[in-house]
C-alpha cells in the first residue's frame, strides 16, 4: 500500500513538473486517500495487537 503511495505522489510531481495540473491534483489526491487509509489500517493493526496480548 506504501508502494502505490509513493507511485502516485511520483506521478503527481511528474505531471505537475510538465504542466498537467488535472492530472497532477487527481493523482495527489489519489495518494491522499490511499495514505489515510494506510494509516487507518495500521492503527488498528498495533490496537488489536497490543489488547491481544
Amino acid at each position: 500500500m506504501v508502494r502505490l503511495i509513493v507511485i502516485f505522489l511520483i506521478i503527481a510531481l511528474v505531471a505537475a513538473i510538465f504542466g498537467f495540473g488535472g492530472i497532477a491534483e487527481g493523482a495527489a489526491d489519489i495518494a491522499k486517500i490511499i495514505f489515510y487509509i494506510f494509516l487507518v489500517l495500521l492503527v488498528i493493526a498495533l490496537l488489536s495487537r497490543l489488547f491481544r496480548r
